[in-house]
């Protein structure tokens, strides 16, 4: 297994919470809730890791580097332009489960543990 040497720490998807919104006045409310509608449409387009996912990197010691996420994205971005819902992502001696329209990384394993392993769900692979 390859060691990263500058990883990115991967934390699990957070929610909008709308409960973070303060009315101090009405204006004030709605600059703070498109502030937050804004902030949720860009995070859309980021990968996010389902915390199963997040718990199995941290499991298997995985860590991404920067290119690594740069790879990933590029995996995405061919597996939305073939029309595939949840792919597998085979990259770097590392397996991803993606559900591509949300961008959230559902499951990974590592080369070493893939063997005799049997993905389902997906409907595509993307290999990078």
């Amino acid at each position: 297994m390859k060691i990263n040497h500058n990883p990115v720490k991967i934390t699990p998807i957070n929610t909008l919470n709308v409960n973070k919104v303060h009315h101090q006045n009405s204006n004030a409310g709605v600059s703070e809730f498109q502030q937050l509608l804004q902030n949720q449409i860009a995070s859309d387009k980021n990968i996010k890791f389902s915390k199963h996912a997040a718990m199995r990197l941290d499991a298997r010691n995985i860590a991404f580097t920067k290119e690594q996420f740069e790879k990933l994205e590029k995996g995405i971005k061919k597996a939305e332009e073939k029309g595939i819902k949840d792919s597998l992502v085979l990259m770097d001696q590392i397996a991803l489960v993606v559900n591509i329209k949300n961008r959230v990384v559902i499951t990974a394993i590592d080369s070493s543990q893939a063997k005799d392993t049997v993905f389902t769900n997906i409907d595509g692979a993307v290999i990078i």
